[in-house]
């Protein structure tokens, strides 16, 4: 009896959820020897061979950090380097004279929510933070408002439009169009946003949170006169260049994906497959931008350029440039190792089946009634399974798996059913705290606590969520699709 309440996953996932939050808050240990202890306990307990129990957390562990190592390193020596060649400055000065300084957190959420739909969102998080640090130093705007602008405008797209990976696995589980699934994505997250840029200005003049400098042991670099600034062109392409390869290859990818299923289906029904010279050169394009377009690659070109302006522009002597990157590079790996440990925190939850243990409390051999109840049951879904192992991704795929399946013996909605998607994607988003990536990112990145960042981060992205949800099930009602 004990032995089986031991092995219980709602019993593993408490106690995982006791290490960290324990750890971190009640003895202020380092997140990283907080989220690597949970990892070995619930992987412990986890079922499985002995043998391969503690092999699995640093298998899980090398694997996030080679998702993430690169892009963190390169990103890194560019926000330093775009921060002391004056490139970040040009940008937001620009911007400024542009939009107006009353308007430059509505900008950073703007640049954040259109960058984040075919960049992954730790990745726009990483070259936009730059600008809202020189705006904060420039106008004095509140940086917590600022990186938190940023940040939701980011999430928003980045679990609502495709082609990013969450919404884009949601169409195909649920058998829904995709320019459907981006047209009603944006149209939700639209007016999202606009509620959320009103509710972050409120929320974070609640809190008195300084901008700190990322380094320790680095002042924050001196404001350069306009004479010695680079010029706007130089300045940006680091940002853009990045963006633009990954997109490139995004849609070039998605183009030589449909002409494979147009061919395949050709063969099904036995109609000759038709000689076609762009589809061809679509293909090829495609593998060239594999690699142009992979954010590794990416990221380290952007990398390349950014330290190449601050030379050319500032003249930093060689032992400032490399005390500058060898610091960049330290802040880096600290931030790898703990998205990493969470990660595999995150990893070992799902070998305990948590996710299966959380939709067996939900569907207990009842149908759930239709109407916009089903949306309900969507986004909690999708929010416990994110609660419980991080990643916005995977509670994407599993909810909207369930949901998928539930729809097949239910009749009639009454709205199109990309609502319900839709509903996924926002329940994917709450409940973002120290199991998830994109809490460390921006807790460490942007110089905040734990504890600030769950009573800001957490607490904004939580309020997307509910928000996002309720904007899609008045779209429902209004306008069903049916």
């Amino acid at each position: 009896m004990i032995l089986d309440l031991i092995q219980a996953p709602l019993f593993i996932l408490l106690v995982g959820i006791a290490i960290v939050v324990g750890m971190i808050l009640v003895f202020r240990l380092n997140a990283f020897i907080a989220l690597i202890t949970a990892a070995i306990v619930v992987s412990v307990l986890a079922p499985g061979e002995a043998s391969v129990k503690i092999a699995r957390v640093a298998e899980a562990f090398g694997t996030m950090a080679g998702r993430v190592g690169i892009v963190i390193a390169m990103a890194a020596i560019i926000g330093d380097c775009l921060t002391r060649s004056g490139a970040a400055d040009r940008v937001v000065r620009s911007l400024m004279r542009l939009f107006g300084e009353k308007r430059a957190a509505g900008a950073l959420m703007s640049s954040g929510f259109v960058m984040s739909v075919p960049v992954f969102f730790d990745t726009v998080f990483y070259l936009l933070l730059p600008l809202a640090r020189s705006t904060h130093r420039r106008t004095g705007m509140r940086y917590l408002m600022l990186i938190l602008a940023l940040g939701a405008g980011a999430s928003i797209t980045h679990s609502m439009v495709p082609p990013t990976p969450g919404p884009l696995i949601l169409a195909g589980l649920m058998r829904i169009d995709l320019g459907v699934m981006i047209l009603m994505g944006l149209a939700v997250s639209l007016p999202t946003g606009i509620v959320m840029y009103f509710f972050i200005r409120w929320w974070s003049a609640r809190f008195d949170i300084p901008m700190r400098s990322i380094h320790s042991t680095e002042p924050e670099p001196i404001v350069i006169p306009d004479e010695r600034l680079p010029g706007l062109l130089p300045s940006i392409l680091p940002i853009l260049l990045p963006v633009f390869l990954i997109s490139l290859h995004t849609c070039v990818d998605s183009l030589a994906r449909a002409e494979e299923r147009r061919e395949q289906a050709a063969q099904v029904t036995g109609a000759a497959p038709a000689q076609d010279a762009p589809a061809t050169t679509i293909r090829q394009a495609a593998r060239v931008t594999s690699m142009a377009g992979d954010p590794n690659l990416a990221m380290f070109v952007s990398a390349v350029i950014a330290a190449g302006v601050w030379i050319v522009h500032q003249r930093p002597a060689r032992g400032e440039f490399s005390r500058v990157i060898e610091i960049s590079l330290t802040s880096a790996g600290v931030i790898i190792l703990i998205t990493s440990a969470g990660g595999a925190f995150g990893a070992m939850l799902k070998e305990a089946n948590v996710g299966e243990a959380i939709e067996k409390a939900l569907f207990w051999g009842e149908s759930p009634v239709g109407g916009l109840q089903l949306m309900l049951l969507g986004f909690f879904s999708a929010f416990l399974i994110k609660f419980a192992q991080g990643s916005s991704t995977v509670a994407m795929m599993t909810a909207g798996g369930m949901m998928a399946a539930l729809l097949q013996d239910i009749g009639p909605l009454g709205y199109h059913p990309v609502y319900i998607a839709i509903a996924v994607g926002f329940g994917a988003q709450c409940g973002n705290w120290m199991n998830d990536s994109g809490f460390w990112v921006f807790a460490k990145m942007g110089g905040l606590t734990e504890t600030e960042t769950l009573k800001t981060w957490t607490v904004t992205v939580s309020t997307t969520a509910v928000v996002g949800l309720l904007v899609a099930m008045v779209l429902a009602v209004l306008f069903p699709l049916a």
